[in-house]
C-alpha cells in the first residue's frame, strides 16, 4: 500500500494529514494531468471532527485508481511508493487532486 499524505484539511476523513479510511478512490479516467484527477472519497467536513468510519488515521492506504493513464496505475491499483492528495480548502471532490499523477 502506498504512503498517503493528504493536505485536504476540509475532508472529514483527514486527521493530521493522514486518512482515516483504509482505502480511497482516485478518479480521473481520462486524466492527462494531475488537475484532471480527484479524490472520489472526499467528503466535506461540516465541523471540527473527523470521521472514524475506517479506523484510526494511518500513513498507508489502499488506493483504487481510476486514472488509467497514470504511470503508477496497475490494474486500477496505485503502485507508487508515496502519493499526495491536495486541495487545501476543497468543498467537493472535484477541487482535490492526486498530485503524484504522472501521465505515462
Amino acid at each position: 500500500m502506498p504512503e498517503l499524505k493528504c493536505t485536504v484539511q476540509t475532508c472529514m476523513h483527514n486527521k493530521d494529514y493522514y486518512c482515516a479510511l483504509n482505502a480511497i478512490t482516485v478518479g480521473g479516467s481520462n486524466a492527462q494531468k494531475a488537475s484532471e484527477t480527484c479524490c472520489d472519497s472526499f467528503q466535506e467536513r461540516k465541523s471540527d471532527t473527523y470521521s472514524n468510519l475506517g479506523g484510526e488515521a494511518s500513513p498507508r492506504s489502499s488506493i483504487d485508481c481510476q486514472a488509467t493513464r497514470c504511470q503508477y496505475n496497475e490494474d486500477c491499483r496505485c503502485v507508487a511508493g508515496k502519493i499526495s492528495v491536495e486541495g487545501g480548502s476543497a468543498c467537493q471532490c472535484e477541487e482535490t487532486e492526486c498530485a503524484t499523477f504522472t501521465c505515462g
